[in-house]
């Protein structure tokens, strides 16, 4: 009986990282097709809170083709590709852009546009990638080194 209450206890403590994870995850794949809809941010987020919730999500995101080298280069170097700078860089402008053809109020585009400097700043800031990394094996990383965090 002891068993199977921790074994629920576990899974009730995973859940909220679950729907975090999957949450962050359709939200960074939606991104990918709807404009001005940000993809690295809700993927940086995913790939923090999917070891807590499920470890083997945690490995997919990593070995993912289009996803991992992005995320290997965030947790290794803290480095963020120049497209994704470029990327991002146009979004924010867009963004301000149509709040502005929109006729937002004055304190509105005052307010984002100070936003959005500060995270355009942020972002030239952080590093190119050093080095190209590619996406791990689908046993990366390896098990135990998920399971020692908790």
């Amino acid at each position: 009986m002891l068993f199977h209450r921790r074994r629920l206890f576990v899974r009730l403590r995973r859940l909220p990282w679950q729907c975090l994870t999957w949450g962050c995850v359709g939200l960074g794949a939606a991104g990918t097709i709807v404009p001005l809809l940000p993809t690295t941010p809700f993927l940086l987020v995913a790939a923090w809170a999917a070891p807590k919730g499920s470890p083997r999500l945690g490995r997919w995101l990593l070995a993912h083709p289009r996803f991992g080298p992005v995320l290997l280069a965030w947790r290794h170097e803290r480095a963020v590709p120049p497209g994704a700078k470029r990327l991002a860089l146009l979004l924010l402008a867009a963004s301000w852009a149509t709040l502005w053809w929109l006729r937002a109020s004055p304190w509105v585009l005052a307010f984002t546009a100070v936003l959005f400097v500060a995270v355009a700043s942020f972002l030239l800031t952080r590093p190119n990638p050093g080095k190209h990394l590619a996406p791990p094996s689908p046993s990366f990383p390896p098990k135990e080194s998920l399971h020692a965090h908790r």
